[in-house]
């Protein structure tokens, strides 16, 4: 861890010319502030390059009360409102998993639930599109071809930086992915890290609760 309403924010809307913005796909991704590369992708999801201090009013402006940042360089740096939470996933586009992906979305889904979010990467392209796309798959449904003319398309940025996850989209299994969202698991493989560390974590909270017992 929706339809895409434009009005609400359509005096914050900075499009370079009328002509972009109505030839632009109406479920595209809408342009906030070119500055920030600011986008709305849904009424409680957003994605922009890696904010400062400056871009704070217009966070609240916008009612975003949690920021997830994919990047190793914390928010913790530009971000002082202690009203917005901070999550910080790092990813890194060419060697990102479906662990990583579950654990992004799984995220933004949570945070969903207390108010608008902002994901964010250092330009607000390869890693913050890949994220952004792969919402678009499994959350909102849309076909991987769909997503990945708006990840492309959609003018966030250099499309050449976004080889690999364009590579990991073409690849990935939807179905499994969004069965593992749904069921709590943290990778569509049992033999991902993640899930062998968990195995091993419960197997030693279980090897304590024995010796417990027989004590």
């Amino acid at each position: 861890m929706a339809t895409l309403l434009v009005a609400p924010f359509c005096g914050l809307a900075l499009a370079d010319d009328s002509s972009s913005a109505t030839s632009r796909p109406s479920e595209w991704a809408q342009p906030i502030d070119p500055h920030y590369n600011l986008y709305e992708i849904t009424p409680t999801l957003y994605r922009s390059r890696q904010p400062d201090a400056a871009a704070q009013p217009l966070l609240k402006k916008l009612g975003v009360v949690t920021v997830v940042d994919l990047i190793k360089e914390s928010d913790s740096k530009w971000l002082s409102d202690p009203a917005v939470a901070q999550v910080q996933i790092p990813l890194q586009t060419v060697h990102v998993d479906d662990a990583d992906m579950i654990q992004s979305l799984r995220a933004i889904q949570a945070a969903q639930e207390k108010g608008p979010v902002l994901i964010h990467c250092k330009h607000g392209q390869d890693r913050t599109g890949l994220v952004s796309a792969m919402y678009r798959i499994v959350v909102q449904g849309w076909s991987k071809q769909a997503a990945l003319d708006e990840m492309q398309h959609g003018g966030f940025g250099d499309e050449d930086n976004l080889k690999h996850g364009i590579d990991y989209i073409n690849k990935v299994d939807v179905d499994a992915l969004k069965a593992a969202l749904n069921s709590g698991a943290c990778s569509t493989s049992a033999f991902a890290s993640c899930a062998i560390k968990g195995w091993f974590q419960k197997t030693d909270v279980v090897g304590v609760q024995t010796i417990l017992w027989r004590l």
